[in-house]
């Protein structure tokens, strides 16, 4: 695994079914702390109303291999199964991780029933999806290259026109790009910095990380 989708930003959206509010708020989350920081904080907010059910996918974004994302619901007193379960489902069919969704339920006055409040939980964390969006996050291996100051435009502006990430510059003695590639694109990193640089670049390894992938 060497890239996943997750929320392009924080989003809410509301629904009603029979006079009940849904009120759906999705936010992107690091760790399962930081997702339970979230429910506490729309609880507290939100005091007034009767149930807020949750659900979060959470990858833990470190470096190194994806273990399978943990994964927890809540139905807060709603009848089993009709509210966290089904809300988890959607974002597990959205494909999206490091993702909290919370769905604060006012109660209408009518019954909704089981398959009633399924939907209206699976179609408020949608609703939330749509408002929010989705972006890639992608593994990357990071490489230093030494060039010299007079090269370093050149080769940089080459470096992005052919998909290869810059993702950061210093200039001393001589200037330091700070490259990142997917893990599988690093034998060609090897061989295009070996063309632009007549074979005079050498690629020095220095770690990896998790970024946003920019839309084109």
């Amino acid at each position: 695994m060497s890239s996943y989708l997750t929320l392009a930003r924080d989003a809410e959206a509301e629904i009603e079914v029979k006079r009940s509010r849904f009120l759906a708020t999705l936010v992107r989350v690091e760790d399962e702390p930081a997702a339970r920081a979230v429910v506490e904080r729309l609880r507290s907010q939100h005091w007034d109303a009767r149930h807020h059910c949750t659900a979060f996918r959470i990858r833990q974004s470190v470096p190194g291999p994806m273990p399978m994302p943990v994964e927890r619901s809540s139905d807060d007193g709603e009848p089993a199964g009709t509210a966290g379960a089904p809300m988890l489902e959607v974002l597990r069919g959205a494909g999206v991780s490091d993702t909290v969704a919370v769905v604060t339920r006012w109660f209408g006055g009518t019954l909704l029933g089981v398959g009633g409040l399924v939907r209206a939980y699976g179609d408020a964390v949608r609703a939330g999806l749509a408002a929010a969006g989705t972006l890639r996050r992608s593994l990357v291996r990071e490489h230093l290259l030494e060039v010299d100051h007079a090269d370093a435009g050149r080769v940089e502006t080459e470096l992005r026109t052919r998909g290869v990430g810059v993702l950061g510059t210093s200039y001393d003695v001589r200037a330091t790009l700070l490259l990142g590639v997917p893990p599988e694109r690093e034998e060609r990193l090897h061989a295009l910095v070996a063309e632009l640089t007549s074979g005079r670049g050498e690629l020095v390894p220095v770690g990896e990380r998790w970024v946003d992938d920019t839309p084109p």
